[in-house]
């Protein structure tokens, strides 16, 4: 009889040996998935780094805007008086409301412009001492009357007065000259924030309100 010898079926490669702790050794423990909430709890905790940073980004920014607007009236408010002819009343009224509406600064203050209306001869005499402010709205910081006349004669009477020489804000010489003042009554921020508002009376959208006025062509 002959010899048989015994066949050995080989392993095959992808099956699996348990172990003793059950947990599955070769091609399956490969495929193993891993877990999930780790990258979750990663990229939450980026999104809230990343929130909180551009928060305190835009609160900063907020933040400067404002010290920014503070820093431009870091000398606080200050009044200037304007006194018109009444035909003059509205057109400076309307460049009074935009100055104050644009919170204009000047030497480190916020100036409010306050408009009141008197006849030149009434304004001539409170100027020149022989009758009392207070019907014209106190001792005003600037002047706008209807003609040139009673400006020259405060300058040829009382030229200390007189803090910017006269300039028609019509355009028309002789009509309606604007002279900031001086003097007693009158402090430098004052005499400074009437002479910028003559100066923004010449601006092209508030020469429009004087042509719409009928005072100006």
């Amino acid at each position: 009889m002959g010899r048989h010898s015994r066949v050995e079926t080989p392993e095959r490669p992808d099956s699996v040996t348990s172990t003793g702790t059950h947990r599955a050794v070769g091609k399956a423990a490969g495929r193993r998935r891993v877990a999930a909430w780790p990258i979750a709890c990663l990229v939450l905790v980026g999104l809230l780094v990343a929130g909180w940073f551009g928060w305190n980004w835009a609160d900063g920014v907020l933040q400067s805007r404002a010290e920014a607007l503070a820093a431009g009236c870091q000398e606080g408010d200050a009044r200037i008086s304007v006194v018109v002819d009444p035909a003059a009343e509205q057109p400076v009224t309307t460049a009074a409301q935009r100055w104050n509406a644009a919170r204009t600064v000047v030497h480190g203050h916020c100036i409010t412009v306050a408009v009141h209306t008197a006849a030149s001869d009434q304004v001539l005499d409170v100027l020149l001492g022989d009758a009392d402010p207070g019907p014209i709205g106190g001792t005003p910081s600037a002047w706008l009357p209807a003609t040139g006349d009673a400006a020259e004669r405060l300058r040829a009477e009382r030229p200390e007065l007189v803090g910017s020489l006269p300039e028609s804000v019509t355009g028309t010489d002789g009509e309606y000259p604007y002279l900031a003042l001086a003097g007693a009554g009158v402090d430098d921020v004052q005499e400074r924030a009437a002479q910028s508002f003559g100066a923004y009376l010449t601006r092209p959208a508030q020469q429009a309100a004087f042509t719409d006025a009928g005072l100006s062509s």
